[in-house]
């Protein structure tokens, strides 16, 4: 099986979530959905020292990210029905309607918080890589509009040499699932685990 990744340049992104818009608009999702998400993981603070000098400790950087299309996939593990599934071509987690009884297993297993439960269509949504595009030769839909060109998607193996794999906060340990995102962190970045910092905009990616 082949296997393809994303790879996000912190270096670049300025956290305009045009990624996100233009998800949003060709898969057609209702006010609420999202299947790509900008977290904004924002700390520190600006105090006086002793001498009256204000001192600022502050940071804050965005991180875009969709479903990682895990090595290691748990949302597949969880699936009682096999509806979620990696196919072969990209490697990328699929979802088959026609199998998914909407059970949640794979929403409340997934620690990027990717696969939601759709609840008009009854069964289990999230991003497919926009694997008709990969069809047609393109790249995925948020890759294309980044306007600062922070996102790529290609073969692992090639993006695993531009970055390090998914291990900012306020991401998990990448070791439980080994998810083929590839990050380039910025000056600011914070290590997995850290509690420097919180989620600035904890609606927008719940």
């Amino acid at each position: 099986m082949a296997q393809h990744a994303f790879f996000f340049d912190g270096t670049r992104c300025s956290g305009c979530k045009t990624c996100v818009y233009a998800c949003k608009d060709k898969k057609n999702l209702k006010a609420g959905s999202t299947y790509r998400h900008v977290y904004e993981y924002t700390g520190g603070q600006t105090r006086k020292d002793e001498q009256g000098i204000c001192v600022s400790s502050c940071f804050s950087y965005s991180l875009s990210m969709a479903c990682n299309h895990c090595e290691s996939s748990i949302c597949v593990q969880v699936c009682p029905t096999g509806a979620m599934h990696k196919e072969e071509k990209y490697g990328v987690v699929l979802v088959d309607e026609s199998r998914c009884v909407g059970c949640g297993y794979c929403h409340m297993a997934c620690p990027y918080n990717a696969p939601h439960i759709d609840a008009i269509s009854g069964h289990s949504v999230k991003c497919d890589a926009c694997i008709d595009l990969l069809n047609k030769g393109e790249k995925p839909v948020c890759v294309l509009s980044c306007p600062a060109r922070a996102l790529k998607f290609g073969e692992a193996g090639a993006l695993q040499t531009l970055g390090q794999r998914a291990a900012i906060a306020p991401l998990p340990d990448p070791k439980y699932t080994q998810p083929n995102l590839f990050i380039k962190p910025s000056r600011d970045t914070r290590p997995y685990g850290s509690q420097d910092g919180v989620i600035a905009n904890p609606q927008e990616v719940k």
